[in-house]
């Protein structure tokens, strides 16, 4: 598609607060066939996971950067990229997510350190939830991916995961809520999570015009990433141009949906 200038540059996503994004994984049916691409295409090397033959850490450098697990087609959901969000507690969280009208496709069950599951809105956006159960063996960090949420509804989008995650509820450490040019930010310890935008449509053919969760990598080079991309098996979705900068929409030959941004701004400064 034609580069145009329409739409907001993503907002990065820090891990901080209880209800953060604190992890982005990849759910594809086949470990050794993602790596194959994500690795020259990202320049990620890969490491196994703590949970099986099936998982594996994806790091930049030595900087642990996102999961990528084959189990889409044992737990019989779509390849996607999905964000995780820290919760206190998962079986709470849960509960919310059904009372909402949400769906919890898989757990809560034990992860690792931790007890997650997989969930969708209600507007079908997927999403995970983490609760830590062990202390971290490491100071807390931020997440290395931008988040944007595509749904019908930021208004309702953002009570749903107010309500489910806290976000706006004056706890410690809670995410704070404000609305800018249509869209809601989230934000917790002054620096942006995620951004929610209006107009995505339920039943669209498009998968990028279905509500989803946008997962935006940081890269040098978007044009080489594209490049990479193609000569791997992946193609080209999108491709925006900001004033802050460019991304591209990328399908990984698995159908898994991702964004490569080379998009800087003050507001980000410090963030990972």
């Amino acid at each position: 598609m034609t580069p145009s200038t329409s739409g907001t540059a993503p907002a990065r996503a820090a891990l901080t607060g209880s209800a953060a994004p604190c992890w982005v994984n990849l759910m594809t049916r086949d470990l050794e066939s993602a790596q194959k691409f994500y690795g020259p295409v990202m320049g990620w090397s890969f490491r196994p996971g703590r949970l099986g033959d099936d998982f594996s850490v994806a790091r930049r450098g030595d900087v642990p950067v996102a999961g990528i697990g084959a189990v889409a087609t044992a737990f019989r959901v779509a390849v996607a990229w999905t964000p995780y969000f820290a919760v206190r507690d998962a079986d709470v969280a849960a509960s919310r997510i059904r009372e909402r009208s949400g769906t919890v496709a898989v757990g809560p069950l034990s992860l690792g350190k931790g007890r997650g599951a997989l969930a969708a809105d209600r507007d079908g956006a997927g999403f995970g939830i983490w609760e830590r159960t062990e202390p971290a063996t490491s100071p807390d960090g931020h997440a290395h991916a931008w988040l944007r949420l595509r749904t019908r509804s930021a208004f309702d989008a953002a009570i749903f995961y107010g309500e489910v995650l806290d976000w706006a509820s004056g706890k410690p450490g809670a995410c704070e809520v404000s609305y800018a040019k249509d869209e809601v930010i989230v934000q917790c310890g002054g620096r942006q999570l995620a951004r929610i935008s209006s107009g995505a449509v339920e039943a669209a053919p498009d998968p990028l015009v279905r509500p989803h969760w946008q997962v935006n990598f940081p890269v040098d080079d978007v044009t080489l990433a594209v490049e990479r991309a193609r000569e791997h098996g992946g193609s080209l979705v999108e491709e925006l141009a900001h004033p802050e900068g460019r991304e591209a929409t990328l399908l990984d030959p698995d159908g898994g949906l991702f964004t490569v941004t080379d998009v800087h701004r003050a507001s980000d400064a410090g963030a990972a």
